[in-house]
């Protein structure tokens, strides 16, 4: 089993930036793809940022030029910095990562989320 760990939530003004972090632990040596996701209140769970194992990276529309992912693999551990924080990027931040190339096979684990908020 996979036990997911965020930190870095926290409230800031617009303008602002913050940095989250996700450490894996349990047996996680079979991880492969790492990734970050966001659910505002009454929305969806969207992906914000991906990275593969060979560092294949993708991002949301919405993030791209503000947001950073990168991936430290010999900690497990994968990272979101966020800059230029916008009020719309409040939200509930996620830790996805899965055992292929792809959110879309094989087993995937989630972590409990870590709220960003962004005032105005």
């Amino acid at each position: 089993q996979v036990q997911l760990v965020e930190s870095g939530g926290g409230l800031v003004q617009a303008g602002g930036s913050l940095r989250l972090s996700c450490a894996a632990s349990g047996s996680s040596s079979s991880i492969n793809i790492m990734g970050w996701f966001r659910q505002a209140p009454g929305k969806q769970r969207d992906l914000v940022a991906a990275i593969s194992s060979g560092g294949n990276i993708n991002y949301a529309d919405s993030v791209k030029g503000r947001f950073t992912i990168s991936r430290d693999s010999a900690k497990n551990t994968v990272y979101l910095q966020m800059n230029s924080l916008k009020p719309e990027d409040t939200a509930v931040y996620y830790c996805r990562l899965g055992q292929s190339s792809s959110f879309s096979y094989g087993i995937n684990y989630w972590g409990k989320g870590t709220l960003v908020t962004v005032s105005s």
